[in-house]
């Protein structure tokens, strides 16, 4: 799906919006729609990816397997719908459904970012949806091993950050 009809519909409606106080607003207007471009599509983005968390809840309830992924290549968005596959032993339990998303910040090696995107792009995944389900699993399966030497999980993740 591409964004640009939707940012240029932006810019005209403000740019309109604008034209009748004069020729400087009506370019103060044009300036500022084209210094929000960025914002608008990061915007749009968002609430395409929160939909698609929505229908893959949705999805969910309904005792669907398939999940709805948002892909994003340049300025390009694709919505894909991926049937994810049961596997042999009980899944682990899902995330329940009525909790907030929450947003964190992760920084990781530039080769592990790759070795992930191509762990996603491989489950045909994006890899938002591929690390939530990597986190998931890992979480529902330490908890089920139950606690070792006084831990709280019998896994242990290390690793560093770089402020």
């Amino acid at each position: 799906m591409d964004l640009t009809p939707y940012i240029e519909s932006l810019r005209r409606s403000l740019t309109a919006a604008a034209a009748p106080a004069g020729e400087d607003a009506a370019r103060t207007a044009e300036l500022l729609s084209e210094a929000l471009d960025a914002g608008a599509r990061l915007a749009l983005m968002e609430a395409l990816s929160e939909a698609a968390a929505e229908i893959t809840a949705g999805l969910d309830q309904a005792g669907s397997s398939a999940s709805v992924d948002l892909r994003v290549r340049g300025k390009e968005v694709d919505l894909r719908v991926a049937d994810v596959e049961t596997a042999e032993a009980a899944p682990p339990p899902a995330p329940p459904v009525d909790d907030d998303v929450a947003r964190i910040t992760l920084r990781l090696p530039e080769s592990l970012k790759e070795d992930v995107e191509k762990a996603a792009a491989a489950d045909g995944a994006s890899v938002n949806a591929w690390l939530v389900r990597s986190i998931n699993n890992a979480v529902h399966a330490s908890r089920a091993s139950g606690p070792t030497s006084g831990a709280k999980y019998s896994q242990r993740i290390t690793g560093y950050a770089r402020a």
